[in-house]
Parts: structure tokens; C-alpha cells; sequence
């Protein structure tokens, strides 16, 4: 399968789905979780509340891949991000409330959002610059 276009990745990049961020724990050893992304054509960002372990493994080796692929029954395409992450204090919860009404729809990301306000002081912004764009 050849590689995706530029525009073809940003496109793929930019449609609500599920990514998979793989972060390192102290012994090397891979962690994968789902989390929901942004993609802007030059960083793609995550959040996640404060004293994840996520974002233990992030600032002890900020390197990271995400992962992202087609859905079943769709054609199959896949891109993978391989880089850097930085956790930033500020953002996590817009960020959030973003990607909330995308992944859940209006209503049930309106009573969430109403949840995750009160932690929305903990919430951390994930920043991954790649240094490799994988696709196929």
C-alpha cells in the first residue's frame, strides 16, 4: 500500500477518530492507550488530567508514537506519528471541550463537559511534534 499524500494524511488526521499513544515506562517497555486527538497539519494534541500515568512516562522520556487507523469497513489506511511530546499547564481542558461534541455528540458532551469542569484545573495539554509521519 503506498504512502499517503500529505493533504491525503491531513485529511485522514483531521476526521473524528480513535488514536492509540504509545508512551515508554521507566524500563523501556511500551504503554498503549486509546485517547481522543487534534491534528492541525503540524502537531497533533491530547489532554489528560493530572497524575495520569501517561503523563508520568511522557515527562520522564517525552518520546511518543501515535497511532491512528481507519475504522472496520473502511478502506484500509493508517498513519502513524513518531516524536516528541511536551505536557503543557494550560489548554487541556479547551482542548477538551473541542474534541467533547465531536466524539460524543451534543448532548452527552454538554453533561460531561459539566463533569469535567471541576477538574478542569488538572487538566494537562499534550503536545506531540513528529519527527516521522508513517502511512499506508
Amino acid at each position: 500500500m503506498p504512502a499517503m499524500t500529505p493533504d491525503q494524511r491531513d485529511e485522514f488526521l483531521r476526521a473524528t477518530r480513535i488514536a492509540k499513544l504509545a508512551t515508554l515506562r521507566d524500563d523501556g517497555a511500551p504503554s498503549v492507550v486509546p485517547v481522543w486527538f487534534e491534528w492541525d497539519g503540524e502537531r497533533a494534541r491530547v489532554f489528560s488530567s493530572e497524575g495520569t500515568g501517561k503523563l508520568q512516562r511522557i515527562r520522564h522520556d517525552p518520546r511518543v508514537a501515535l497511532s491512528v487507523e481507519a475504522g472496520v469497513g473502511e478502506p484500509e489506511n493508517w498513519v502513524t506519528i513518531e516524536g516528541t511530546a511536551e505536557v503543557l499547564e494550560q489548554g487541556g481542558f479547551e482542548l477538551a471541550s473541542r474534541l467533547a461534541p465531536r466524539y460524543y455528540g451534543a448532548e452527552k458532551a454538554a453533561a460531561t463537559l459539566k463533569e469535567w469542569v471541576k477538574g478542569a484545573a488538572s487538566m494537562r495539554l499534550i503536545e506531540i511534534t513528529p519527527k516521522k509521519i508513517l502511512s499506508g
